[in-house]
C-alpha cells in the first residue's frame, strides 16, 4: 500500500524538499551568501548556481557546505568558531551568515509543506510504522512545529542532535542510523526518503531496506546513480495503489 518491501518497519524523512518547502529557501539563502563572499574575493567570480547546491551544499551539515563549495572554488578558509560575526572570513563565519538569512526568511513567511508528503506521512502512521525526520538543519525542532505535523513524527535527528551526539553528517549514514536505533528497528527494517544527492548516498551506505529518491529540481538520474531504488515526484506517487 505504501509502495515499500513488506518488511520495512520505519520511514526516516529527510526535512527540506522531502517535507516540507524549505529546500528552496535554504538554496536562496546560500546564493546570497556565496555571492556576496565571492564578489568580495574577486568581483569576477562566476556565482554560486543551482548545480553548485545540488553537489556541494544539498542535505549536508551547514559548515560542511561551506567547506566542500570554497574548495571546488580553490578557496580554504580558516575555521574560526562559533562566536565569530557574520562577516568573518572564517567558515563559522560564513555559515552564521547563511543561518542569519534563513531564520529571517522563515520568520517572514514561514513554512510550507509539499501536501503529497504529508498524505504519505499520514497514510505510513495510519499502517503503523514508525516515523523519524532526519535533517542536517539545526533549526529542525522549528521548522517541524512550524509546518505542524510534530505530532506524526515520532523521533528526529538534526543537527542540534548530531552535533551532541557527534555524528557525521550526509553522505555518511551516521544520522540516519541514529533515528533507525531511537527507532528500535534495524537499518535493513527501515526506507530512507531523500531528495539530496548526498542523503540518498547516506541511506544506502547505511544499508537500508529502502531508499525513495525525490526528486525535485530535475535529479533523477543522478539520484538512481547515488543508490535510490525509486525515485518519485512527490510521495503520493507511492501511493497509487489506493487510488
Amino acid at each position: 500500500m505504501l509502495g515499500l518491501p513488506e518488511d520495512i518497519r520505519a520511514c526516516l524523512f529527510d526535512l527540506d524538499g522531502v517535507l516540507t518547502q524549505t529546500a528552496k529557501v535554504h538554496q536562496a539563502a546560500w546564493k546570497r551568501t556565496f555571492d556576496e563572499f565571492l564578489r568580495a574575493q574577486d568581483p569576477s567570480a562566476a556565482e554560486f548556481s543551482a548545480e553548485d547546491y545540488n553537489r556541494f551544499v544539498d542535505g549536508k551539515p551547514r559548515k560542511d557546505g561551506v567547506r566542500d563549495f570554497l574548495a571546488s572554488r580553490g578557496i580554504t578558509l580558516p575555521e574560526g568558531s562559533d562566536d565569530d560575526p557574520a562577516d568573518a572570513a572564517t567558515v563559522a563565519g560564513v555559515a552564521t551568515r547563511k543561518n542569519q538569512l534563513i531564520l529571517a526568511e522563515l520568520d517572514e513567511h514561514g513554512v510550507q509543506v509539499y501536501e503529497g508528503s504529508m498524505r504519505y506521512l499520514r497514510a505510513a502512521r495510519a499502517a503503523g510504522l514508525a516515523t523519524a525526520v532526519v535533517t542536517a538543519s539545526a533549526n529542525g525542532e522549528s521548522v517541524v512545529a512550524a509546518g505542524g505535523f510534530a505530532d506524526l513524527i515520532d523521533t528526529r535527528v538534526d543537527g542540534v542532535v548530531a552535533a551532541e551526539q557527534g555524528l557525521r553528517g550526509k553522505p555518511s549514514p551516521d544520522t540516519f542510523l541514529a533515528a533507525a536505533r531511537a527507532l528500535g528497528v534495524e537499518p535493513a527494517q527501515a526506507a530512507v526518503f531523500e531528495d539530496a544527492l548526498s542523503g540518498v548516498a547516506a541511506g544506502r551506505a547505511g544499508e537500508f531496506g529502502f531508499v525513495v529518491g525525490v526528486d525535485r529540481v530535475g535529479q533523477a538520474a543522478g539520484l538512481r546513480e547515488q543508490g535510490a531504488d525509486v525515485v518519485v515526484a512527490d510521495l503520493d506517487e507511492l501511493l497509487t495503489d489506493l487510488a
